[in-house]
C-alpha cells in the first residue's frame, strides 16, 4: 500500500514530512486537509491525530502523527532506500544531540519569528518591531552556536546530511523571505549550509508540490 500524508502544503510540519519522502525516493499519496474549513478538528482527522493538528501518516496499519516522528520512522524503516538520514553507533548519537537542539532551541525561536515575519503579512498585519527584535536576539544565539558546530563538521551532526538537517528547512525557507535572513546571512557558514540544503533536489519538489496548491 502507498503511504499516505494527511496535511496542508501551507504547514511546515507537513513540508518536513514530504522532504523526507522525497529524499527516500518513496511513493507517497498527498491528502489535502482544508484547516480554513476546519477539517482537521472534523471526526475522520481526529482519528488519525487526536490533538486536530497535521500531519497525519499512514503506512498499512500504522498511524501516525509528529512531523519529527514519522521523518524518524521513515529514516529507520526505509534506511536502505534513498538519501541516508540515520546512522549507527556514535555518529548517531551526535545526530540525535543536534536533532533534539532543532526541536528545542531552533524552532521555538524560528516558529515566533514566522508568525510575526510570514504570517501576520499574510493577513495585512504589519510586523512587531519588539516581537523581531527579542526573538531576532535569542535566534542569534542560536546561530552563533551553529556557525561554531559548522566550523567543525559541514552539517550539524557530521559531515553528512542527516534528520538533524532536514527538519530545519520548512522554517528556513519561510525565514530567508524575511528581515531574519540577515541574521543567517551575516555566519558564512550558516549561510554556506542554509544553501546547501535549499538546493537539495528532494526540497526543491517539496516546493514545486507546494506551488501546485
Amino acid at each position: 500500500m502507498v503511504m499516505k500524508i494527511y496535511g496542508s502544503v501551507n504547514s511546515t510540519e507537513t513540508t518536513r514530512v514530504f522532504a523526507a519522502l522525497y529524499e527516500k525516493g518513496l511513493p507517497f499519496e498527498f491528502v489535502p486537509v482544508d484547516m480554513r474549513a476546519g477539517e482537521h478538528k472534523e471526526d475522520h482527522f481526529l482519528a488519525l491525530n487526536p490533538f486536530g493538528q497535521v500531519p497525519a501518516f499512514e503506512d498499512g496499519d500504522l498511524k501516525l502523527f509528529e512531523s519529527r516522528a514519522i521523518t524518524r520512522y521513515i529514516a529507520h524503516k526505509y534506511a536502505e532506500k534513498g538519501t541516508p538520514l540515520v546512522y549507527e553507533g556514535k555518529m548517531m548519537a551526535t545526530v540525535n544531540v543536534w536533532t533534539e537542539v532543532e526541536a528545542r532551541q531552533f524552532d521555538p525561536v524560528a516558529s515566533k519569528l514566522q508568525r510575526e515575519l510570514v504570517h501576520r503579512q499574510m493577513f495585512g498585519v504589519a510586523p512587531d518591531a519588539a516581537v523581531f527584535e527579542e526573538n531576532g536576539t535569542e535566534l542569534t544565539k542560536v546561530l552563533d552556536i551553529y556557525e561554531a558546530r559548522l566550523s567543525q563538521s559541514k552539517y550539524l551532526g557530521c559531515d553528512f546530511f542527516t534528520v538533524a538537517d532536514l527538519h530545519h528547512l520548512p522554517a528556513l525557507t519561510n525565514l530567508m523571505g524575511t528581515p531574519a535572513r540577515t541574521l543567517f546571512d551575516a555566519r558564512p557558514k550558516v549561510s554556506a549550509w542554509v544553501a546547501n540544503l535549499m538546493a537539495r533536489p528532494a526540497w526543491v519538489k517539496v516546493l514545486a508540490l507546494r506551488n501546485q496548491y
